[in-house]
């Protein structure tokens, strides 16, 4: 028995529900977001809440229960609050910029790499080393900052490069230059 599926979701004011098919879609003050559910899954509306409810016990249905639970929540939180992750550049040299909509790295190559937000996501670059991805879909935002990371992901040694804001990255010790006086012959 799925229980994160069991739980209602509250729908808020500022929130609408719709549902043709099996597309269910979800619009607040942020935005509009749609997603194509499974046949074995049924989404109802009741009182400001959303209920979802498997047709079967199979092993498909039970696993898609929580899931779509999980998503329809998100896309209830996403239309309300957004999401957002946030990305730090360290080094020296190292700067981020915007072109239009689309992010300009400079974290070391012989040439800066270019990215572009995908539809619905948004990109704010502070102080050449502060990168805010946001947006109302939460797949989309962790994707787009996730690509962004593995451009220049940090290396062990110094710390330099593209870090989410808040990670601890371990630092290896670098290697060591043995004493002369030990093991030398005179």
């Amino acid at each position: 028995m799925s229980r994160v599926g069991l739980k209602p979701i509250q729908l808020p004011d500022t929130v609408t529900f719709s549902k043709e098919g099996n597309v269910v879609a979800i619009k607040g003050p942020k935005g509009e977001i749609k997603i194509e559910i499974r046949p074995e899954i049924e989404v109802e509306a009741k009182d400001k809440e959303l209920i979802v409810k498997r047709e079967n016990d199979s092993k498909l249905a039970k696993s898609l229960h929580g899931l779509t639970r999980s998503l329809i929540a998100n896309m209830v939180q996403g239309v309300v609050e957004g999401f957002s992750k946030s990305l730090e550049i360290q080094g020296t040299g190292y700067r981020a910029s915007l072109e239009g909509k689309n992010l300009k790295l400079i974290v070391g190559f012989s040439h800066p790499v270019v990215i572009e937000p995908p539809e619905g996501i948004e990109l704010k670059v502070e102080e050449n080393k502060f990168i805010h991805v946001s947006g109302v879909n939460k797949q989309l935002v962790g994707q787009l900052a996730a690509k962004i990371r593995d451009v220049k992901k940090p290396e062990p040694y110094k710390g330099k490069g593209i870090r989410y804001q808040n990670e601890f990255v371990k630092i290896k010790p670098g290697k060591t230059v043995k004493a002369a006086t030990e093991g030398g012959s005179t």
